[in-house]
């Protein structure tokens, strides 16, 4: 997989929508993972697509024992904002590649691997990478805050449909010769991960934002507008109207936004 054809992920949109992930994420499916490792020592983790380290922030306060988190990334500067922000008490190294090529023997030795917010920017073969390595390390993988293609605004407007379509249409789009798979991403790694033999559990995931929520909203809105403005140039000159509307609902307080998500949980 080339980094060149992925696009970069600000760390300041990595820092704003944080404490929206913990929330959404499935507490069950942790518990799962907790129970797994009910009186291990020492856990090793890698976590795919690290970022800023959200995932370890977010998980290692939940699970027992000692841990070691290896970090993967393309981005050296989202690498090291993970270490420097890793849990106090949690070792860490970092691995700086694309994920496309993943192998079993690159988790050699690892109890769990994660990922969050990351498949819906892979393609059908490196969706069956990640799932053989994981089936052949014999490890379990947390997939999170996997998108599905649908987002629902309070109050309704007409237009909102039509935005939907366009991004999820965006998400599916063919980046330098790769088809990423957007939205069906969660069905491909969940079919995945059974025919290398594991068993999947899915459970909802969905960011619940509203008023409290401005400083996340606003650029979730503005960026799923603009993309699928991008895939459909059409929308543009309806979009104009339908952005005031929008924005001025969202200073106001009066736009509730539900961005559904999944997370999966592969057990060998």
């Amino acid at each position: 997989m080339t980094s060149v054809l992925m696009p970069r992920v600000s760390p300041n949109w990595l820092r704003l929508r944080e404490a929206a992930d913990a929330a959404a994420r499935s507490a069950e499916l942790v518990a799962r993972v907790r129970e797994r490792f009910a009186g291990a020592d020492r856990l090793v983790i890698h976590d795919l697509g690290c970022g800023t380290g959200a995932a370890a922030r977010w998980l290692a306060p939940q699970l027992p024992a000692r841990q070691h988190w290896i970090m993967w990334d393309r981005d050296a500067d989202l690498l090291g904002a993970a270490m420097s922000g890793k849990p106090a008490g949690v070792t860490g190294a970092t691995r700086q590649r694309d994920i496309g090529t993943l192998s079993a023997a690159d988790l050699a030795g690892a109890d769990l691997v994660t990922a969050s917010a990351l498949i819906d920017i892979l393609t059908v073969a490196e969706i069956d990478a990640m799932a053989a390595a994981c089936a052949g390390a014999g490890v379990p993988a947390l997939i999170t805050l996997s998108v599905v293609g649908r987002v629902e605004l309070s109050p309704a407007d007409p237009f909102d449909a039509e935005v939907a379509a366009a991004f999820n249409a965006h998400q599916r789009r063919i980046v330098g010769g790769r088809a990423l798979l957007g939205p069906d991403a969660v069905a491909a790694l969940d079919d995945a991960f059974g025919r290398h033999g594991m068993t999947t559990t899915l459970r909802p995931s969905p960011w619940e934002l509203g008023a409290d929520d401005k400083d996340l909203v606003t650029p979730w809105f503005r960026d799923w507008l603009a993309a699928a403005v991008e895939h459909v140039p059409a929308l543009g000159k309806p979009a104009d109207g339908y952005a005031r509307r929008r924005l001025a609902e969202i200073a106001e307080g009066r736009l509730a936004v539900t961005v559904h998500h999944v997370d999966l949980l592969a057990m060998p």
